[in-house]
């Protein structure tokens, strides 16, 4: 079986970075376990270019199929249909489940350090590195961060959602920010509802900021480039206001993301594995 090389999931990031600007990763979901069908009827084609054209640098596109409404083929079409870089964003606990993100065509897999050992999250991140694509480690503390360095993650997400009271902790992350390595290309991820908090998460370092659709952007209304479902029409629009955060940073050339939902899988995972202290 041929696999095409990899985009660049890092890359694409480190490009914009490089050039002095902010970029964001725009995501592809139907549903979550905390809000429900968040847009059940998506065309992941068309939507996928609609991201492209708004100035995207790179998707990420929910394959998990019971907790998220996913598919492979969600993936597999939104790949096919734009030159964009995509991460597969799942729960990956085995090496098959890395090997599998590369062979349906993801460029970047997602390692969930609170879900993995540190023998996992190191053979997990040399395999991905080995077989040829990029692997994006999210992490939502300290202890976290440290493992993932050491495992020698050079993409690193901060979570500022916590996972037991999914309270935002922009200082953490600011913390945490100084605290990688040169060569790491940061992520802050979830959170950020303006122009203020992208700029506090830019000025302690960080390469990339990922609103969430919890907390940024508008909560009425559709977008007639995005005909015959309105919820995909509003993730547009979120595409559209996080363009307008990114210029009112002033920047001009834009790589624009829509971050997590309440948190990322790890809100999935905190189900499975702590119902005690998961909350809906």
């Amino acid at each position: 079986m041929s696999v095409a090389p990899a985009r660049g999931f890092r890359h694409a990031l480190e490009v914009v970075a490089a050039s002095g600007d902010i970029a964001v990763i725009s995501e592809i979901k139907r549903r979550s376990p905390s809000k429900g069908e968040l847009a059940a009827g998506l065309d992941p084609v068309a939507l996928s270019r609609q991201y492209e054209a708004g100035g995207a640098a790179c998707l990420s596109v929910l394959t998990d199929v019971d907790f998220f409404g996913g598919s492979v083929d969600d993936l597999v079409s939104a790949s096919a249909a734009c030159a964009l870089p995509v991460l597969r964003k799942d729960f990956t606990v085995s090496a098959r489940d890395v090997c599998d993100s590369r062979i349906m065509g993801a460029d970047c897999v997602l390692l969930i350090a609170a879900a993995l050992d540190e023998a996992e999250l190191e053979s997990f991140l040399k395999l991905a590195h080995a077989i040829g694509f990029d692997a994006l480690v999210e992490i939502h503390d300290e202890a976290e961060l440290e493992r993932a360095v050491a495992a020698g993650a050079d993409l690193i997400g901060v979570n500022q959602r916590d996972l037991v009271t999914f309270a935002v902790d922009t200082d953490r992350a600011v913390r945490m920010a100084p605290q990688m390595p040169a060569g790491v290309v940061r992520v802050a991820e979830s959170g950020i509802t303006g122009a203020a908090d992208a700029g506090v998460l830019a000025a302690a370092g960080y390469h990339v900021v990922a609103p969430d659709q919890r907390g940024y952007g508008r909560t009425t209304g559709g977008d007639d480039r995005f005909e015959g479902d309105w919820q995909a029409s509003h993730m547009l629009q979120l595409v559209d206001d996080a363009v307008a955060l990114v210029h009112a940073l002033g920047h001009t050339q834009v790589a624009c993301v829509i971050g997590h939902d309440f948190g990322s899988p790890v809100a999935a995972w905190c189900s499975l594995t702590r119902p005690d202290v998961f909350h809906a």
